[in-house]
């Protein structure tokens, strides 16, 4: 996702599957080659413990990287600086074919860690033929719930981060996504820039983003956060650090936000993936052709052999209370009510 997004002003109105109203604007970048998935024999599911992949030459800055992931049932068995996942089965499915989820992994956002290799290099808590599967720049009518049923068909979890004003336009697809049992992050109120605004500025994007989601689904989102367009200013990614945060930038991107054919979407994400074995794979539930190709998508990951890693954090994001105040008096003290049609309007005679 590499793009400055033109929001429409708050209270746009819904739209219908498949029809955008915002403007994005976007780099070229160059086609990808179709590759056919690799077969892969199915791993055995066990509880194992993955030490730590090398610093790079250019840590996370200011503030000292605590453990990233909690420790699991193993862990005494090595230091506690390691880095540990814990294993757990994908809860009953009534699909017995489906992708579903290979384990849970909690992170501790202490300090701010980063993950993805196209940024960061010092985590690498995924193994072979591994997947994360992250949606960006929801929630949005009619593609986001396209998503979830993909997703739900094939009873498998994803990390979304949603815009703070689409979260605020449509809280009631937020909650759906909530739950739905997947994590929810925060990717700026209004997707600016971060590189091309002042630091107090890309601050405010930050926090009224992370209080937008708080309101809109009544409750905090989780410490994860994404950067538009991936621009990390170092004074953004400190701050971050100091406000306890996990950044995620991506080992697999789509570039599904210039793609209008689902099947180029699936080729795009299948040929990068199966180059590199395993990802953090960057897609977005606001692109109606990625919500026509996730299904098959899945299909594709569960026929190469894929497994689904769902993330999440330890602790919930510790949202600002004057972001708070000032989320919920710009919305007129609350957020639209997120009733289903069914309680709020009945016939009663015709």
């Amino acid at each position: 996702m590499r793009r400055m997004i033109i929001l429409a002003a708050a209270g746009a109105v819904a739209v219908a599957v498949g029809v955008i109203s915002s403007t994005l604007v976007f780099t070229a970048r160059k086609p990808v080659a179709t590759v056919t998935p690799a077969k892969v024999t199915e791993p055995e599911l066990v509880t194992s413990t993955i030490a730590p992949r090398p610093i790079p030459e250019q840590p996370l800055p200011q503030t000292p990287l605590a453990a990233a992931v909690s420790a699991s049932a193993n862990s005494a068995a090595f230091p506690t600086s390691d880095y540990n996942v814990a294993t757990a089965r994908s809860p009953a499915c009534k699909n017995p074919d489906a992708l579903g989820v290979s384990r849970v992994v909690e992170i501790d956002t202490t300090g701010g860690p980063g993950f993805g290799f196209e940024h960061f290099k010092a985590y690498d808590f995924l193994r072979e033929h591994e997947v994360v599967l992250t949606f960006d720049d929801g929630p949005w009518p009619g593609n986001t719930p396209a998503v979830l049923k993909a997703l739900a068909d094939q009873c498998t979890k994803a990390l979304f981060f949603p815009i703070g004003k689409h979260a605020m336009w449509h809280p009631e697809i937020l909650k759906q996504v909530s739950a739905a049992g997947h994590t929810i992050g925060s990717h700026t109120w209004s997707h600016a820039d971060l590189s091309k605004l002042t630091v107090d500025q890309a601050k405010d994007e930050f926090e009224k983003g992370a209080s937008a989601v708080r309101a809109a689904l009544g409750e905090p989102g989780a410490s994860f956060f994404r950067f538009p367009a991936l621009r990390d200013p170092p004074e953004m990614v400190a701050y971050l650090g100091s406000r306890n945060i996990g950044i995620f930038s991506t080992d697999v991107d789509s570039f599904d936000f210039k793609i209008r054919k689902p099947e180029q979407v699936v080729v795009s994400v299948m040929t990068k993936l199966n180059k590199r074995g395993k990802g953090i794979v960057l897609l977005h539930d606001f692109q109606h052709p990625t919500s026509l190709a996730l299904s098959e998508l899945l299909a594709q990951l569960k026929a190469g052999g894929y497994k689904i890693v769902q993330v999440k954090s330890k602790d919930p994001v510790k949202t600002l209370p004057q972001y708070d105040e000032a989320i919920m008096k710009e919305f007129g003290g609350s957020v639209v009510s997120d009733r289903p049609t069914s309680s709020v309007v009945r016939t009663v005679g015709e």
